[in-house]
């Protein structure tokens, strides 16, 4: 690409191949795609300003306007812009479906193919009924009645999946198998397991119904009321079960659903009764038949494509060959500077995140027969480079499942590929990426490289020979010349293969192995099983031959991804191991060259050297295990047919290698195991309109008691879908990003700091402005000219908008300032075009907690302590046992699937601001855009629909981008939308903040009773809040207020203090420093069971609050002062219940009889307490309008991000009208509705709106009580709105709601009054933090890998006090949600920042787990295998609406039971290991953790020097740490 000087001297770059145009077109090459989506043709004039490197995503949303598919991650990690793509295979000769990553696919790569996205599945408006709901697809309806959507921002991309896995399969084990390329933050997977599942036409489902809630149909509390299908077709199946003298089975769930559904809004197919199946034929009913080949053209050539950027963006040109020589030719003539594409999963990586820029890109069409052939020869398996990794997965599950007896040895090479491809990225990801490019891109973590090395696999590598040169116009009749290459010879170096700029990989052949004796076996473990790049990855081949009475090893093959730059065969170990005789101290012995081969520095690129070198010895141990049990197949195998030793000769065979029982689960592994069914019961108790804080629940006298006495249900209490379910499941619910732009809106991007700890010396923007598009940069001087204030922060004002030119650089990736362009593209480009200058370093940045202690860097202004002391009594016979030691838990990523986005639209001539925007506090966002922008806050509107996902991450962090976005339209007076990427939000928006606990703890054995007492505790809290102060002193002080548990303390003392570090300013997140308490608590009562040799429920249980006992902080736990203390009954119930004992032997003889797998449980308590600490954010209020059609729309200061806030207050409304919930609606949050809110947090929102608006509601029911009462008892709410009118009444009233002063508010300084009662509780004095606590219970079992480190959660089983539910099924998602957000808190999220212990993330104080790539949160695969929720009954609330509780944020700590049941499974590992006492497991307990923590020999040979004597390696390996997220 020439550069050139374009319009006002700014460079731009001019494509060379547009010269070429008109002789490929001469060849043959179309210069326009074709493409369908949701069956209709895309113009041709829509098509041409579609670009070479443009993502089909990115056309879809901005060229088509379909806005369904979500951008969330831009790397194919999270599914949320999955669309399914339809073409007509000519090998298969069929229309074949799949779902692919649109945000990574090329436009251009969907040529000739029909691209269905949301909007083509179904639609909230059905044309041929004109119903609202009516449009709905089968998927989308079950997804919506069994509350499979929450924030909704995934939802469209779920759906998109599950409609493709059933384009191909329908079946549950399908389904199962590959849900798996997609991820969502809310709901907690099971709901959408349950609806997928529902449809799945192999389902039995007999006897009693279930219905889309998720409860038994005949175990329903509405059993009697419900007028949903499955119910009364539940009710009449068991009528008729009653009358007749056998049992019947019930309809399926599928016919349940589908009855009141009568039309679908796609090709006006009804759907009925009798043809209820029809809807799985959507796919091919709309493929185009212009896409399917004529039968009478079948010799007719497939014209190639080639699309030339004309645009000057550096977009390259796109070819698209049909024939091999002509796609040798390319490679040829353009030698260096093509970029073959196929699945484009590597390549679009480099060209989001590596701004790669690449001159032609080759996608080689499916004509090409031989790059996408999959052939079975005698001796051989060939595949194609080009062939998707989905086909090979299937076709060697088609070998595996339907071998015969004569190819037994294609089902050894078959059954590895198969099992690993499995777990290779995601469904998604393996539709379209290929082995081909697998190999070429070399991944040192590669999974299929070292199967392929270690299976002798053969590469076929082509190119043209020939006279003709590269810059010749035609050389496709030049020769075709091929050579070979092994697998294990191709890697040369990281990133680097034995392959010439002009070559292909044309085919991969991989040898028959040997019918009898030749074992190959895949291992891997990574962060997460599904959908993540490996740790260590290895294939393994082993040939055993019978040599007298034992077996020796003949050939050996050891290949490992994951312990080199490159994939490496473990040529040292092999040698060694061949000709040794094959039993286990050879392997025993290898292990120690294994180690010596891969002796992995400390600060290895990547880290985990140890925990590398484990697994790699684990993965060597399990081939000598699960070798010894295929020789033990074979030789059955042989005795069955004595025939099959032809091969081997005559000779006799040796016994089979004998295993221990209590070692053959090393043989296990989720590799090769089935991928569990997830189910779950979910019980509420009766619905019932409870009272509540608002008095009585009923007023005899009021217009919604006639109304309600006319025979409508009540809506408070039921379990109501989210109000906009219907909308997220078809793609048409609007996020700031889907705002339809206003005309001339410019696109914006942050310019970022790319260090730290020096000072920002200047900026050069010349570049930047001329930068084709680019409008202008803007930076802290440009605020100031127009007299805003630059200065920011929601507690202490020590952020900017834009750091001024002089200060210090606070942490990497602060914000300087802001590029706007005419396209996002542009605008990126410009930012990274600015040239920023960086003074010296000021110092060894502090980045941890300990970097803070040392460096005593603190907020020491916000050092809060609390102590109480009752002294308990001890007689000199009790005996005291003390504990010392530390705990830390990590931080976490909030990834809400919607990152921060702001809309900023000035009006007359910017003297004015709307701001549509994704936040939790719309007041803070519109007080601080209008001070940057030198606005009265009156003349700024900040507006939020929804959002989608915030979890407390955009209750303060979201402000700074809606600031840089107004900011930048108040000067351009321009439309300006500013959308944070993935890796941007991540890096620079805080998070959870990590903590470090150091404690004193001390318990009394009671010698008579010999029950065990907690006595004291003290405990020294730390948390890294970052680089400026935002929320981090609250968090501390919730944190103080949990860290006792639900335990009395007689004895406490407890401080917290934050560090200031020069990580990104840390804020809310779900639980705002209560979790980091809580699993504090725990882990110190963990260690004082341990000490005191008692179980730790046992503990527990004894030591938990009793009725009118006092918390540290001076709460009666009571009715009359904190509500009902439910905890000690929930403990028992769940105890007894699950008979916990029993539960308890099963695991221990489980582990007694396993060595090398291992279970363990957990039961844990939690209370959390319900009211924001800081007095005056007890408040909020609502706006009310009853029209007089009847129907109420109400505004209130709270934000709906998945939690149902709005259903719920629409839920009130509607019961204090008396009218259907379908007649309430919210609209939005927006500032000019309801002034001066609090931020949607602290769990407080349906407690202060719901009142709020119940308040609104009552005042206008009391205004038109005169008017109904003058009216006919049968008169309707819109015939009373009607009248009123014309009375003159006012039909609109605010409502407010504040919590009463003694109920909240808590003074940390104030001091004891010298006439406080001394009968009142320690504390108090300084007031009443929470107005109640929300409680709950959780029992957890898990089982664990001890070689691999994997676990994986068995059952949880939660019984929750919500007080009398609002909406239970809302309810329900909420502590679902919450559970599997906190248990990914406490096993697989690791943050990792460059610091001591991660030497190679650079610049130190870099973030580096910014994507779904690097950080890893809770997958579909990764829910407890029987998820067990149940709300408490007879749980009434005096303190709240409707005598409802607060949930979003309590139930999050019961997911750290996961983390409590792996520590108890690794004891017994321990235990089992000679290792038996305390150990500080830190959180989160990652795969690394576990394995490592386990201590058995080959971990300690990791850990340790293997010269040392055992106990000086313990001594060594139980102080040692793995370097995780703290």
């Amino acid at each position: 690409m020439t550069p050139k000087k374009g319009i006002n001297g700014s460079l731009v770059y001019e494509n060379d191949d547009v010269e070429l145009v008109s002789s490929f077109v001469q060849r043959g090459y179309r210069t326009t795609p074709i493409i369908y989506i949701n069956g209709k043709k895309v113009p041709d004039h829509t098509l041409k300003q579609s670009k070479p490197n443009q993502t089909l995503l990115s056309f879809l949303r901005d060229e088509m306007h379909l806005t369904g598919s979500k951008l969330g991650c831009g790397e194919g990690g999270c599914g949320a812009c999955s669309v399914m793509i339809s073409k007509y295979s000519t090998i298969q000769n069929k229309i074949v479906h799949f779902a692919v990553n649109a945000c990574l696919m090329p436009v251009l790569a969907a040529d000739e193919c029909h691209v269905t996205t949301i909007e083509g599945v179904g639609s909230c408006f059905s044309t041929e009924s004109g119903k609202n709901d009516d449009g709905l697809h089968p998927i989308q309806k079950a997804m919506v009645d069994m509350h499979g959507s929450q924030c909704g921002f995934c939802t469209p991309g779920i759906i998109v999946a599950i409609y493709s896995l059933f384009a191909n399969n329908t079946t549950k084990d399908y389904i199962e198998e590959h849900l798996d390329g997609n991820l969502c933050r809310c709901t907690g997977y099971r709901p959408i397991w349950d609806a997928a599942r529902s449809l799945c036409t192999d389902i039995e489902h007999e006897g009693e119904g279930k219905g889309p809630c998720g409860t038994s149909c005949r175990e329903c509390p509405e059993r009697n009321t419900c007028t949903m299908d499955c119910n009364t077709q539940d009710i009449q199946n068991e009528q008729e079960e009653s009358s007749s003298s056998s049992k019947c089975s019930s309809s399926s769930i599928l016919e349940k659903f589908l009855k009141p559904q009568t039309t679908i809004d796609w090709n006006q197919n009804k759907i009925d009764e009798n043809n209820n199946n029809k809807w799985l034929d959507q796919p091919n009913e709309m493929f185009p038949k212009e896409l399917i080949p004529n039968q009478n053209d079948d010799n007719l050539p497939i014209k190639p494509l080639m699309v030339v950027d004309r645009t000057y963006h550096k977009a390259g040109t796109w070819f698209k060959p049909t024939t091999l020589n002509e796609l040798l030719s390319l490679m040829k003539r353009f030698s260096g500077e093509c970029k073959i594409i196929v699945g484009n999963t590597e390549v679009g990586i480099e060209t989001k995140f590596k701004h790669s820029v690449y001159p032609r890109f080759v996608s080689p069409s499916e004509s090409i027969a031989s790059l996408y052939s999959f052939s079975k020869s005698d001796d051989s398996l060939t595949i194609g480079s080009c062939v998707s990794l989905s086909t090979i997965q299937h076709e060697c599950s088609e070998i595996v499942q339907n071998h015969s007896k004569d190819d037994n040895e294609f089902k050894k090479i078959a059954e590895p590929i198969h099992d690993m491809l499995r777990w290779f990225a995601s469904t998604q990801i393996r539709n379209v990426a290929c082995l081909g490019g697998n190999l070429a891109t070399a991944s040192p973590i590669s999974d299929m490289n070292p199967m392929l090395a270690c299976m002798n696999a053969t590469l076929t590598l082509s190119s043209l020979s020939g006279n003709s040169g590269e810059n010749d116009d035609d050389n496709r009749n030049d020769t075709i010349e091929r050579r070979n290459v092994l697998v294990s010879d191709f890697f040369l170096a990281y990133r680097t293969v034995d392959l010439e700029p002009y070559e292909i990989v044309e085919t991969i052949i991989i040898p028959k192995p040997k019918a009898l004796f030749e074992y190959i076996f895949p291992f891997k473990q990574a962060k997460r099983r599904e959908d993540d790049i490996s740790i260590v990855t290895s294939g393994m081949r082993i040939v055993v031959a019978p040599c007298g009475d034992e077996f020796t090893i003949v050939e050996v093959s050891l290949a490992f991804g994951g312990m080199a730059p490159r994939t490496v065969m473990a040529k040292s170990t092999a040698e060694y191991l061949v000709r040794k005789p094959f039993k286990k101290e050879t392997f025993t012995d290898a292990k120690k060259v294994l180690l010596q081969e891969f002796d992995l520095p400390d600060d290895v690129p990547g880290g985990q050297a140890q925990f590398r070198k484990a697994l790699a010895c684990s993965f060597l141990y399990k081939l000598y295990m699960m070798t010894c049990k295929a020789i033990g197949n074979d030789l059955a195998l042989i005795e069955k047919n004595p025939n099959l030793t032809t091969s081997i000769g005559e000779i006799s065979l040796p016994k089979a290698p004998t295993i221990d029982e209590n070692e053959e689960s090393a043989i296990e592994s989720f590799v090769h195991g089935k991928k569990p069914s997830i189910q779950g019961k979910q019980i509420y108790p009766t619905p019932k309109v409870a009272v509540g804080l608002e008095g009585k629940a009923r007023d005899s006298s009021s217009m919604a008691a006639q109304v309600a006495s006319k025979g409508r249900k009540d809506e408070v209490g039921n379990p109501a879908t989210h109000a906009s379910g219907p909308l997220h499941c078809t793609g048409e619910a609007l996020y700031t990003d889907d705002i339809p732009l206003p005309p001339g809106t410019l696109q914006a991007t942050l310019i970022l700091a790319k260090t730290c700890n020096s000072k920002y010396v200047s900026i050069d923007t010349s570049v930047a402005l001329n930068t084709p598009g680019v409008v202008a940069v803007y930076t802290h001087e440009d605020i100031q000219k127009i007299g805003g204030d630059n200065i920011m922060g929601p507690i202490e004002h020590d952020e900017f908008v834009f750091l001024p030119r002089g200060e210090v650089i606070q942490f990497v990736g602060q914000v300087l300032g802001v590029c706007i362009a005419d396209s996002l593209d542009n605008s990126e480009a410009g930012a990274r075009s600015v040239v920023v200058e960086y003074g010296e370093s000021l110092g060894k940045p502090v980045v941890s907690i300990e970097d803070a202690i040392e460096a005593e860097s603190f907020y020491g202004f916000a050092r809060h302590t609390m102590e109480r002391s009752n002294p308990m009594s001890i007689s000199s016979d009790d005996k005291i046992v003390k504990v010392s030691g530390s705990f830390r838990c990590g931080g976490q990523e909030h990834f809400y699937l919607e990152t921060n986005s702001t809309l900023a639209v000035p009006s007359e001539s910017a003297t004015n601001m709307t701001v549509y925007t994704s936040t939790q506090a719309v007041t803070k966002t519109q007080m601080y855009c209008a001070s940057a922008t030198n606005l009265a806050a009156s003349r700024v509107v900040v507006r939020m629909k929804r959002m989608g996902g915030g979890f407390g991450g955009k209750e303060t962090r979201s402000v700074f981008a809606s600031c840089a976005a107004a900011v930048a339209a108040k000067i351009s007076n321009c439309p300006v939308r500013l959308t944070l990427s993935r890796d941007v939000d991540m890096s620079i928006t805080g998070g959870r903040h990590a903590f470090l606990a150091k404690y004193e703890a001390s318990a009394v054995i009671k010698d008579e009773t010999k029950e065990v007492k907690l006595n004291s505790l003290k405990v020294e809290l730390f948390c890294n809040g970052g680089s400026a102060f935002d929320l981090s002193g609250p968090v501390m002080d919730r944190a103080l207020f949990h860290v006792d548990n639900c335990y009395f303390w007689p004895e406490f003392y407890a401080e917290g203090v934050p560090c200031k570090t020069v990580q990104p300013p840390h804020t809310a997140f779900r639980g705002f420093g209560g979790p980091q308490g809580l699993a504090t608590c725990e882990h110190i009562i963990d260690h004082l069971a341990l000490e005191c040799g008692v179980s730790g429920y046992k503990l527990r249980r004894n030591n938990i609050y009793k009725v009118q006992e006092a918390t540290p902080f001076g709460m009666i736990l009571g009715e009359e002062f904190a509500g009902k203390w439910n905890v000690p009954t929930m403990w028992d119930n769940i105890h007894s219940s699950l008979n916990i004992d029993s539960r308890q032997k099963d695991i221990d003889d489980f582990n007694s009889n396993n060595k090398w797998v291992k279970r363990g449980l957990s039961l844990l308590p939690t209370k959390f307490g319900i009211a924001f600490t800081a007095k005056y954010m007890n408040q909020g209020g609502a706006l009310v309008h009853l029209y007089t059609d009847g129907t109420v729309l109400v505004s209130h200061g709270g934000t709906e991000m998945g939690q149902g806030l709005h259903t719920k207050v629409c839920q009130v409304a509607a019961q204090a009208f008396g009218i259907p919930l379908n007649d309430v609606y919210v609209n939005d949050t927006s500032s000019d509705k309801v002034a001066n809110t609090i931020p949607t947090a602290a769990s407080m929102s349906t407690d202060m709106y719901g009142m709020a608006t119940l308040d609104a509601c009552r005042q206008i029911l009391k205004r038109i009580e005169p008017i109904r009462q003058n009216m006919s008892p049968d008169a309707t709410l819109k015939e009373v709105a009607n009248k009123a009118f014309f009375e003159r009444i006012d039909l609109s009233a605010h409502g407010f709601f504040a919590l009463d002063n003694s109920r909240c508010g808590y003074d940390w300084t104030l001091e004891k009054p010298k006439d406080f009662p001394n009968d009142k509780p320690q504390n108090s004095w300084k007031g009443h933090p929470f107005n109640y606590f929300t409680q709950g219970v959780a029992y957890t079992e898990v089982e664990v890998d001890v070689l691999t480190g994997n676990h994986r959660t068995i059952r949880s089983d939660l019984l929750v006090d919500v007080g009398c539910s609002i909406s239970p099924a809302l309810d329900i998602g909420q502590i679902e949600g919450a559970f599997i957000q906190g248990m990914g808190w406490c096993t697989l999220e690791e943050i990792i920042y460059g610091d001591d212990d991660h030497t190679w993330v650079k610049p130190r104080g870099r973030m580096f787990t910014t994507g779904p790539g690097t950080y890893k949160i809770p997958a579909f695969n990764d829910v407890p295998e029987t998820f067990n929720v149940s709300l408490m009954d007879n749980a009434d609330n005096p303190f709240a609406v409707h005598s409802s509780k607060a949930i979003g944020e309590p139930p999050f700590f019961l997911g750290c039971g996961v983390f409590y049941a792996i520590k108890d499974a690794i004891k017994a590992a321990r235990s089992e290991n000679c290792t038996e006492g305390y150990f500080e497991l830190r959180m989160p307990a990652t795969s690394e953790r576990i394995r490592m923590a386990c201590l058995d020999d080959i971990s300690l040979d990791c850990i340790a020097t293997t010269n040392a004597i055992k106990e000086e390696r313990l001594s060594v390996a139980k102080t040692y740490q793995p370097k995780g997220s703290v």
